[in-house]
């Protein structure tokens, strides 16, 4: 079997393999992103560069119907969440459209002494490498893709094993959006080969979705070569509950912030903070609405929850249950079917539990009761990560004292599903560093010019 493959993880149909490119095809692919960065890239205007990038949109939205179809097939994600995927997408492609000049403006410097002037342009760094997960096959790739290709750069995409067909349907939309072979490639590599591609000179850059562990694996190789690295990995982020006026209304923010994409998200919900008045309420409602979503087929418009994306991860994700339940912790849900799980709540987490720190990734939540505010904040920065969190007050002064104490690269209060392409995305601590989206999406591989004219 290939390493790169459609395997359908609700009914476990071994659809097709891909096969992984050679040794030489990588190396072709490398000297074709150089030579189209050196020939094309500096050829094109900012404002032709960011057409193109609006066109790679508007394709996401004329084919969505067949892109959805693809990542039901590859990774079990319910089809009504696949087409809200593709349209977040297109909105992502037209933000950094028509943005693009705005962003890749020159920037003049006032000067502290001495005549003349200086100026700041914003500059390609040639050959990017973006290595990209199976949770939101379309999202991760626009949000890398988009902003590298109106700075210039060429991009090198090697996607997850699991989403051969949707790596190749993406690269297609690029070439169809009239970008030159060279400026975004899809590559079938192996582990081994994105190694040495990271030690090419020609490669300036890489950018990496996905676990920690993978995030270190290539931090530690970037940094024996010198090249920079965006690391957006785990996250195991706090919902806090602080005071409410409807708590029924939380509890669904609750249940949506842990379910959706069946909890494979990176920035889900995943450990529940809440007031001890407001607890035995909340678990009660929390639990009960948790144990009505139902799994289905995720090719039916009516899906709730799909399978987990593969035998894989379910089979970790019931390895952690077992591990968590054995160390003192009480499980309710959380029931395996093939790769199905239904949605479940752990109680009884406690420090020493390997549950406490570890990210779930799949629709289990863990609640916690806590006495106040300050202990609040103690839970909710008790935990090697630091990508997202979200809080739920009443207090619009409390609202934005605890915001400003949790230790995350985001904060939402009092809503989820809240992100947008003009936002940063991006953590601290093990969750990674730099950003994605929004401006300082366009910021990190860019070379930042100073020009000094006496």
């Amino acid at each position: 079997m290939s390493d790169y493959a459609v395997i359908n993880p609700a009914t476990g149909e071994h659809v097709k393999d891909y096969p992984t490119i050679t040794d030489a095809e990588l190396a072709d692919a490398v000297a074709l992103a150089q030579k189209t960065h050196d020939e094309w890239s500096r050829k094109t205007t900012v404002k032709e560069r960011a057409e193109m990038v609006r066109k790679v949109g508007d394709l996401h939205t004329e084919r969505r119907e067949e892109l959805a179809d693809i990542i039901v097939r590859e990774m079990g994600k319910p089809r009504e969440q696949a087409l809200g995927e593709i349209d977040f997408c297109q909105a992502i492609y037209e933000y950094y459209a028509d943005n693009a000049e705005k962003f890749m403006a020159d920037e003049s410097v006032e000067l502290s002494w001495g005549e003349g002037s200086a100026v700041v342009k914003r500059r390609s760094i040639g050959v990017v490498l973006g290595i990209m997960p199976w949770n939101f096959p379309y999202y991760q790739v626009a949000r890398f893709g988009g902003p590298n290709l109106i700075i210039g750069n060429t991009v090198l995409l090697k996607h997850a094993p699991q989403c051969p067909e949707s790596a190749a349907a993406m690269q297609q939309m690029y070439l169809d959006a009239g970008f030159p072979a060279g400026a975004y490639v899809n590559i079938y590599a192996t582990n081994s080969q994105i190694e040495t591609l990271i030690g090419d000179p020609r490669v300036q850059g890489v950018s990496v979705t996905g676990s920690e562990r993978a995030g270190a694996a290539v931090a530690e190789i970037a940094g024996r070569n010198l090249k920079k690295v965006v690391l957006e990995l785990g996250g195991s982020d706090p919902f806090i509950l602080l005071s409410t006026d409807d708590l029924d209304s939380v509890v669904e923010s609750a249940v949506a912030a842990r379910v959706d994409n069946a909890g494979q998200a990176c920035n889900a919900a995943k450990r529940f903070v809440v007031a001890q008045d407001l607890h035995d309420d909340f678990l009660g409602k929390f639990s009960a609405a948790l144990a009505a979503v139902e799994t289905g087929d995720p090719t039916s418009d009516e899906c709730a929850m799909g399978p987990l994306s593969s035998t894989l991860a379910a089979d970790r994700l019931e390895e952690q249950l077992k591990r968590a339940v054995a160390a003192g912790a009480t499980l309710v849900g959380g029931e395996r079917s093939g790769n199905y799980f239904t949605a479940g709540v752990l109680t009884g987490v406690k420090p020493g539990n390997p549950a406490f720190h570890e990210e779930l990734f799949g629709p289990i939540a863990i609640v916690f009761g806590v006495a106040d505010e300050n202990e609040a904040i103690s839970l909710a920065n008790d935990t090697p990560y630091g990508l997202g969190s979200y809080l739920f007050t009443t207090d619009a002064a409390q609202a934005e004292r605890v915001a400003d104490q949790i230790e995350a690269g985001m904060v939402f209060v009092n809503l989820v599903g809240a992100d947008a392409p003009e936002l940063p995305f991006g953590g601290v601590k093990r969750s990674g560093f730099g950003r994605e989206l929004g401006r300082f999406g366009a910021e990190e591989f860019v070379n930042r010019k100073m020009i000094r004219i006496g």
